[in-house]
């Protein structure tokens, strides 16, 4: 048995071409769809623009909440009656939300989608939501929120997206709400949110083998019923720069670990530098051989792991890093993760470094985009995002075809380790002089 001592190279980049995309406009809304000839399975998404953003002030997790009782059944089948339904045609009904959109889905047999599609459109468009349904769903997702908000992490999370944001702005609020938010949710707030934005027909996603599918029919059945315009969707919020950096603390006593989220405000996803952004998040910390990996994971030892990136969504794009260190290395974990993060604004990244970072993502793209599922995704990116239909069918060459010039530049542009917004949460008795005296920035109470 041998070991061996050079890691192996990366290959030459393999072909990869995106589905054709066809558009077809029916009863008020607009089916996209992509052709993948003889794929067997077949998926289609009913994409809503009502998102986490259209919710109240003081009632977030509205939108959560209304997609789970998706599920509960409709006001012609109760949740048993849909549940065979659905399983009769070997189907799973999934919802999600997300900032931007509430998506409703199905996976099936491709000749099986009309009827799929139809059971689909029933649960949007007309679900049951008795009211012991709601309370129901609404207190177990209250719940699994108190649960997960006992853990270190999710205040954290809160405290950054308050400051990046402002506490007045539903962006400054945590997408899926929290334990009060959530509590304060009732019956006539999830039927009136449905009443506001399900019921207009939307656009539906289609991922199959279109040879065997009638796209104005399924159109038909997704967009039966249904009224109203589409929403025009709001511009950019811009990218407003702190005047410098300042640390927060969420106090967890006794803790024996420091949870660290440090960000600032990013582009919103439709920015032409998306590309060379996405691989400055790589080189810095979006991959196991990230620069910070290196530095706070191998070198120094100060955490099992730390991860870095741009997440980005129709208004709005955050730059963030998310790590855990002992209490004891808390500052000097600080300082080296800010002064890798300097180092990369300031210096830009090699051409060994990008080589890695460009086949991973684009070998990642080409792995995750092989489903239907995954085509649906994609679909629903170009959708909300406005992007163009060739724009899958360029990216992976966008990729492979970066350079350090520009990936450089992005980094100087994107970049801003001086006006950082660094929120620890742990022990402040044990913390709170050292960073203080650290000179990283001003130390509040983040007040959450």
């Amino acid at each position: 048995m041998s070991l061996v001592a050079t890691r192996p190279g990366p290959g030459d980049p393999r072909p990869y071409t995106f589905p054709d995309i066809r558009r077809v406009s029916v009863g008020g809304g607009e089916v996209v769809a992509t052709h993948m000839p003889g794929q067997h399975l077949a998926t289609a998404a009913l994409l809503l623009d009502a998102g986490g953003a259209r919710e109240s002030a003081g009632r977030e997790g509205t939108a959560t909440v209304l997609a789970k009782c998706l599920e509960e059944g409709t006001t012609t089948r109760d949740s048993a009656a849909f549940a065979l339904a659905l399983e009769g045609l070997g189907a799973e009904l999934s919802t999600s939300v997300d900032w931007d959109s509430l998506r409703v889905g199905v996976s099936v047999p491709v000749g099986l989608l009309p009827r799929a599609v139809t059971l689909l459109a029933e649960a949007a468009r007309t679900p049951r939501l008795d009211p012991a349904d709601v309370a129901r769903v609404r207190d177990d997702e209250v719940t699994a929120l108190r649960m997960d908000w006992a853990q270190p992490g999710p205040r954290a999370d809160a405290a950054l997206r308050m400051d990046l944001f402002g506490a007045a702005e539903r962006y400054g609020r945590p997408l899926h709400g929290d334990p009060a938010s959530v509590a304060a949710v009732t019956v006539e707030d999830v039927t009136a949110f449905h009443e506001s934005w399900l019921k207009r027909p939307g656009v539906l996603l289609v991922a199959g083998d279109l040879t065997r599918l009638d796209l104005a029919e399924l159109g038909a059945a997704a967009f039966a019923g249904t009224t109203g315009e589409p929403l025009a969707p709001a511009g950019p919020l811009g990218v407003p720069i702190a005047a410098g950096r300042r640390v927060l603390l969420v106090d967890r006593p006794g803790s024996v670990q420091s949870t660290l989220r440090i960000g600032h405000r990013a582009p919103e996803r439709a920015n032409p530098d998306y590309v060379a952004m996405t691989l400055v998040a790589t080189v810095l910390g979006g991959a196991f051989t990230s620069r910070l990996n290196h530095l706070i994971r191998e070198v120094k030892g100060y955490t099992y792991g730390i991860r870095a990136d741009f997440a980005m969504t129709r208004r709005f794009g955050r730059f963030g890093i998310s790590t855990s260190v002992q209490t004891a290395v808390t500052t000097p974990a600080l300082t080296d993760t800010i002064g890798e993060v300097t180092r990369t604004r300031l210096d830009g990244v090699t051409e060994e470094e990008l080589e890695v970072a460009r086949t991973w993502r684009a070998g990642q793209l080409t792995v995750d985009m092989q489903t239907p599922g995954s085509i649906a995704g994609a679909l629903a990116t170009l959708v909300v995002h406005g992007l163009p239909d060739d724009y899958y069918a360029s990216l992976r060459r966008s990729l492979l075809d970066a350079t350090v010039a520009q990936v450089s530049a992005a980094a100087a542009k994107h970049l801003h380790p001086e006006a950082l917004t660094v929120v620890v949460e742990g022990d402040g008795a044990a913390i709170r002089d050292e960073l203080a005296a650290s000179g990283l920035g001003e130390v509040a109470d983040a007040g959450i």
